[in-house]
């Protein structure tokens, strides 16, 4: 396999970093923030990968614009405060990413973070130095969209079949199928298993040095 891709492109929160309960927090204290009605910790983790706009209409479908403005801007609040610790880079991630940086891969993130989000962790995990180009939600359409994948491989003139999308979410893989690209799917993040392997990625693995058997040039 490792011959066949030029382009590596990563999603970020919960594939690269471990910020599950960094997200699921600042979402249910909007929530109390807001009176809104409660919302499942799964439910809340089922958005994680999507756009921000498109995380809140999925969990408040019948809320007034003004309403979703408003969680919006609580949850930038929340997220970004003090009052939460860093999430950190999962066990390995570094490691691989930057072995593949090594190797000459051209390396991205697509992900469902705003450009702030991203730009802070990028910043915080010193990672920011592998990455050749890096699409936010709040820049072009959100995941599933292909259209985050799109600009990526036109950036690094890179074509479909030379382009594997990692992600631990079926958006990212529904993503990668509509722009015609290969993908691998984690299972330790917030979408199980089962519902990744019905996208059927090229394969579902459980930690993400597992990455570098499938990808390192030998």
């Amino acid at each position: 396999m490792n011959e066949r891709f030029k382009l590596v492109v990563f999603d970020w929160d919960g594939t690269l970093m471990d910020s599950e309960a960094q997200i699921v927090n600042s979402l249910a204290n909007v929530i109390s923030d807001l009176n809104l009605p409660s919302r499942s910790d799964r439910d809340l983790r089922n958005v994680i990968g999507l756009g921000l706009p498109e995380a809140i209409r999925h969990l408040f479908p019948d809320e007034e614009s003004e309403v979703q403005r408003n969680f919006a801007e609580r949850y930038r609040h929340h997220f970004l405060s003090g009052a939460q610790s860093p999430s950190a880079l999962f066990h390995g991630a570094l490691e691989v990413v930057s072995r593949l940086h090594e190797q000459g891969y051209l390396l991205a993130v697509a992900t469902g973070k705003s450009r702030r989000g991203l730009d802070r962790s990028l910043q915080e995990t010193s990672s920011g130095e592998y990455f050749h180009v890096t699409r936010c939600a709040d820049e072009t359409f959100s995941k599933p969209h292909p259209q985050m994948l799109l600009e990526i491989m036109t950036d690094l003139n890179v074509e479909p079949d030379e382009t594997v999308m990692i992600g631990d979410t079926e958006y990212d893989l529904q993503m990668a199928a509509q722009a015609g690209t290969a993908a691998l799917a984690v299972s330790y993040g917030v979408h199980e298993r089962e519902r990744l392997l019905a996208h059927q990625p090229l394969a579902c693995l459980d930690d993400i040095s597992e990455v570098g058997g499938l990808l390192y040039k030998r």
